[in-house]
């Protein structure tokens, strides 16, 4: 079955939120942040994941999972793209919603911003992670989840979305917080271990 390209929607060009304080509260837009999933999260589609927001409003919010590298490479359909790919140059897990659509984002000198894998890149590219599918919310869903401690919400870097060691993430972004969150990073894959 051949993936479906698709563009998402996204009302603005995402830039990094520099912010000294990281509280996030429900009443607070995620857009442009990281959600990283507590230890343990029952659902395993997001079980240690880092999640960057492209888009989270009164309506819902939808992200993309940034640290899960596949084992696929881009098709010869988005040949045009796969120069601007950056490393790992392989799709990425983007969530369990629309599993068969894929979704680009691009890295320019404005910021980031989705990108139609149907035609050739427009603007000159600096780096491009493909998804395939997204992390969707209805409303006030991901506000739940995150006053209930599913998730913990930080500003992002510049070299979240690309970075090149996806694998390592998830408690690399705990580690850079500092304090009693930092400690998260080392709890065991099993609860139980500890």
């Amino acid at each position: 079955e051949s993936p479906v390209i698709r563009t998402v929607q996204v009302n603005h060009c995402l830039t990094v939120q520099r912010q000294t304080d990281d509280v996030h509260s429900a009443n607070s837009s995620a857009t442009g942040r990281l959600l990283v999933a507590s230890p343990p999260l029952d659902d395993p589609n997001f079980d240690r994941t880092v999640v960057m927001i492209l888009e989270h409003n009164d309506a819902g919010a939808l992200g993309v999972i940034v640290n899960r590298p596949l084992d696929e490479e881009l098709g010869d359909e988005l040949g045009e793209w796969r120069s601007f790919l950056t490393p790992p140059s392989t799709v990425f897990d983007g969530g369990p919603v629309e599993p068969m659509a894929l979704i680009g984002i691009a890295r320019r000198d404005v910021g980031w911003e989705s990108v139609d894998l149907s035609v050739g890149p427009q603007f000159t590219v600096e780096r491009l992670r493909v998804f395939r599918g997204y992390s969707g919310w209805g409303a006030g869903q991901l506000d739940n989840e995150i006053e209930q401690g599913a998730w913990m919400v930080f500003a992002a870097n510049d070299e979240d979305l690309f970075t090149t060691v996806p694998g390592g993430m998830w408690r690399s972004v705990l580690r850079r917080q500092g304090g009693r969150t930092a400690w998260l990073a080392d709890a065991p894959d099993d609860l139980s271990m500890n």
